[in-house]
């Protein structure tokens, strides 16, 4: 049947309007395609933007960073994550955090430990943890973990790795710091306790002999007596202040040595005088083995008595009454060996070390000692050291007996026989005009009799004034004066007398308690000659007098 026009015209606008409306949902696909596509992109690039983002945040801080997600796979790091823990990329790549995680636990002394930790934080899911590791070679880090919550739920970890090693370590060492300090402080106290005892302790027998001194019904033999024990009291007193002022002055590098050729007979004849009456006092046996051969070498001959002093008086404090004591030397072309040994209570093994540390006396054996500030033997290494020798102590423990040795070098010719030498003559005295200014009258007045004693004339003021008045009218040769006087100080009367009496041959000796290196100084600025500290030793004094 064919179709009349009117169904052909039908036909024909049926088709194009399904044509019109195909082509119309195909241009909304293509437009919405395109929408979808042009969305996806922008997502893309904004997901790209936030990870670099991401990524340089991370970079950019101070923390090594490691992220994980929910499955334990690593999202994202850091380079200084890796650095941290010496893991090499490739192992970083594969996003496996175990990976990771075994070459961080042969960091440490025991792995097993540090990854059970790892998997306790895993298992848990605390909101946060803080560990403090310490690894093998001494690094310290500090950890952090917290949870990461990505739209309400638990996405994984951010681990948090920082490196705290300096920091501990300065707090190690300000700890230690602290207890040293405090430890110091502690030494320091008892120190002091003990200065104060010891200078009362020569009190007590100065105070009892000068009244048996002065008493009617002693005897002549009861005031020498008497007068022996004042002697032997303030000797030791001054001993006393003396190792103080030069413990300082070693401890704060002013000590200078005197150098000089020296002969170790003399050395330990005199080293053993000094240390003879507490030595006698507790009836020790002391042997001497010296080389036949007299030793000569070039030290400071003052200094080194005294560093042999301090350690035959150490030994004779800490060895029981009726006590072996030994003094013996070797010497070779380039070094001196000096060894001192006891019979005594010795040294603890735990002890040997801090011998020679600064108001040390070693609590175990204060019961035999005769008392001490603790800083002869840290004097004495002092010394030593001044000398550019060592000194060491060894003993057996306690209750063998203890030995110090000595070791010097040599700069002259040593082990070689000394030139004979002819006797001194007899001492004479010459006779002085003699001006004494101390506004401590007793000390002025009994300075002046020991003087007139030996045939000086004496004459006496108390204050600057007062001897700058005298000095006009006595002529004196030797001026002795005392620096902290009233009306004008030593210094100053120095000066006046320097300035009035130009190129006079007068002899200006300070006599003083303050003894050091700057008071000294400062005394020869002014013009005196010579700088005493006080209590003068009465044959120092009388050897300058001559000169």
């Amino acid at each position: 049947m064919v179709a009349n026009d009117a169904e052909q015209e039908l036909l024909r606008s049926v088709a194009l309007e399904n044509a019109r409306t195909i082509l119309e949902k195909r241009q909304r696909a293509e437009r919405q395609l395109l929408a979808i596509k042009d969305a996806l992109e922008q997502r893309t690039a904004q997901l790209a933007g936030s990870v670099a983002m991401m990524q340089a945040t991370l970079e950019s801080t101070f923390d090594g960073i490691v992220v994980t997600d929910g499955n334990r796979r690593i999202t994202g790091f850091n380079e200084k994550y890796t650095k941290m823990w010496r893991i090499p990329r490739e192992v970083m790549a594969t996003g496996e955090h175990a990976r990771a995680l075994a070459v961080c636990a042969r960091q440490f002394t025991d792995p097993e430990a540090y990854l059970a930790r790892i998997e306790e934080i895993y298992a848990s899911s605390p909101p946060e943890s803080l560990d403090l590791l310490t690894l093998a070679d001494g690094r310290v880090y500090e950890r952090f973990s917290k949870i990461q919550v990505i739209d309400g739920a638990n996405a994984g970890r951010v681990w948090s790795i920082r490196d705290v090693t300096a920091q501990k370590h300065g707090e190690a060492e300000l700890r230690q710091a602290e207890i040293a300090l405090r430890d110091t402080d502690r030494r320091k106290d008892e120190f002091i306790a003990t200065l104060a005892h010891e200078l009362r302790n020569p009190l007590a027998p100065i105070r009892q002999a000068a009244l048996i001194s002065k008493a009617p019904a002693a005897t002549e033999a009861q005031k020498r007596w008497s007068h022996d024990v004042i002697d032997r009291q303030v000797h030791f007193m001054s001993l006393l202040l003396d190792d103080l002022l030069d413990i300082s002055r070693v401890t704060r590098g002013t000590l200078v040595l005197r150098m000089q050729p020296t002969e170790l007979a003399a050395a330990v004849d005199v080293a053993i005088e000094t240390a003879r009456p507490l030595i006698d006092a507790k009836r020790h046996v002391l042997s001497v083995n010296l080389p036949h051969e007299p030793v000569q070498f070039t030290a400071d001959p003052l200094r080194l008595a005294q560093i042999l002093s301090n350690l035959l008086t150490n030994a004779a404090k800490y060895t029981d009454p009726e006590g072996q004591i030994r003094i013996s030397a070797s010497c070779d072309a380039d070094q001196l060996t000096i060894r001192i040994a006891d019979s005594g209570v010795g040294i603890g093994a735990e002890n040997l070390p801090r011998i020679f540390d600064m108001f040390s006396q070693l609590h175990p054996t204060m019961d035999h000692s005769e008392g001490g500030l603790g800083i002869g033997l840290a004097l004495a290494k002092g010394l030593v050291k001044l000398h550019g020798g060592t000194i060491e102590a060894d003993s057996a423990g306690l209750g063998h007996g203890s030995e110090f040795t000595v070791r010097l070098p040599v700069r002259i010719s040593a082990c070689a026989r000394a030139a004979s030498s002819a006797a001194a003559p007899p001492a004479t005295v010459t006779r002085r005009r003699v001006l004494i200014a101390d506004d401590n009258r007793d000390s002025a007045e009994t300075l002046a009799m020991l003087l007139r004693v030996d045939g000086h004339e004496v004459a006496i003021a108390h204050d600057g004034s007062a001897a700058l008045a005298t000095f006009g009218g006595f002529a004196p040769d030797v001026v002795l004066l005392d620096i902290g006087m009233p009306g004008a100080n030593g210094y100053e009367v120095a000066q006046r007398i320097r300035h009035s009496r130009p190129g006079a041959h007068i002899k200006l000796i300070a006599i003083t308690g303050w003894g050091q290196e700057s008071d000294k100084e400062r005394a020869f600025a002014a013009g005196f000659d010579h700088h005493l500290t006080k209590p003068v030793d009465p044959r120092q004094l009388n050897a300058l007098l001559e000169l």
